[in-house]
């Protein structure tokens, strides 16, 4: 019989570039020891780590409110830490968080969750937290940011479960407009999204709900062309899914995607044989992080059909 729980994994990023620098001893006694401490952050607020992953945790809480409080100072005091280390040895951490029914075995547990949560670790970029809207709806209104990525394909599950992004940057502006649920109009599900305008160095196109599925890529065959050798000769597609604008990444190398309203390279989502809805207006990097400035980077621009986005301001 299963239990109701939080599951947490945090994972380091960058560790091999840091075996690399540091040689194999030195890097393992600091991972070791990153790693201890963040078992004794999930401890201090009720978790209990389950195993470590060599550089990860996989954790579990009773409930989503104090697995939340502790991926928050998580991160938050991991990113002063990191201010002090040289650049080339900055690990920062990726954190998945799902709740359900987890069942314990032997020590080790299992569940729907646990795989939702580390796949989500996965995704997550470098200083990312994100959690699934079960989590969000046990925090207490306008306790934490967050910001919805929508309904993300996850790889083995058939319903995509919607996603946020927790914001726990303490310089984050004190007001957040936070997307709500669509409002659905009367014209049916395919009227939420309107059109799509991308843009890349001179070249500016509007592609409308007629138009896609489209690609976008190195080649003349692709509707968006991006001529840079890090883009894929067919690097991504936008399709049209239950009335929302779908980026899917099938490169080489991935695709990054940033939000109008986020901070910093933080608020990168990075794409690997995965896909997230496209919403308001951002950029899509191209086989790079937006954080290289040489990234071949499109802007976006998505425009609604007859569905309203409602916002709401949270202090």
């Amino acid at each position: 019989m299963g239990v109701n729980s939080t599951v947490v994994f945090a994972d380091l990023t960058g560790s091999t570039r840091v075996f690399e620098a540091m040689g194999n001893a030195r890097a393992t006694e600091t991972v070791t020891r990153l790693t201890q401490w963040i078992g004794g952050v999930c401890e201090s607020h009720g978790g209990r780590v389950v195993k470590s992953l060599g550089d990860g945790v996989f954790a579990i809480f009773g409930n989503g409110v104090t697995a939340t409080r502790a991926v928050l100072e998580m991160q938050r005091n991991h990113q002063k830490r990191l201010q002090t280390w040289p650049t080339p040895l900055r690990m920062e951490l990726q954190i998945g968080v799902a709740s359900g029914e987890v069942v314990e075995v032997d020590g080790d547990c299992y569940g729907d969750a646990v795989n939702l949560a580390s796949r989500l670790s996965d995704l997550a970029g470098p200083g990312q937290i994100w959690a699934t809207e079960s989590v969000i709806d046990q925090l207490h209104e306008g306790e934490v940011r967050h910001r919805s990525l929508g309904p993300i394909n996850i790889r083995g599950k058939n319903e995509m479960p919607i996603v946020h992004r927790i914001d726990w940057q303490d310089e984050v502006s004190e007001f957040l407009t936070m997307p709500a649920s669509l409002v659905p109009s009367a014209r049916g599900p395919d009227s939420s999204f309107g059109q799509i305008e991308l843009a890349w160095l001179d070249v500016r196109t509007l592609f409308r709900v007629e138009d896609l599925p489209i690609h976008l890529g190195r080649v003349d065959e692709a509707q968006f062309v991006v001529n840079d050798p890090r883009v894929s000769r067919l690097h991504a597609r936008i399709e049209l899914r239950h009335g929302s604008c779908v980026l899917v990444d099938v490169s080489t190398y991935g695709t990054w995607v940033r939000f109008h309203g986020t901070a910093g390279a933080s608020g990168e989502i990075a794409l690997r044989r995965d896909e997230c809805v496209l919403h308001g207006s951002g950029e899509i990097g191209l086989g790079a992080p937006l954080s290289d400035f040489s990234a071949p980077t499109i802007s976006f621009n998505t425009t609604g059909g007859n569905v309203l986005l409602a916002h709401r301001d949270v202090r």
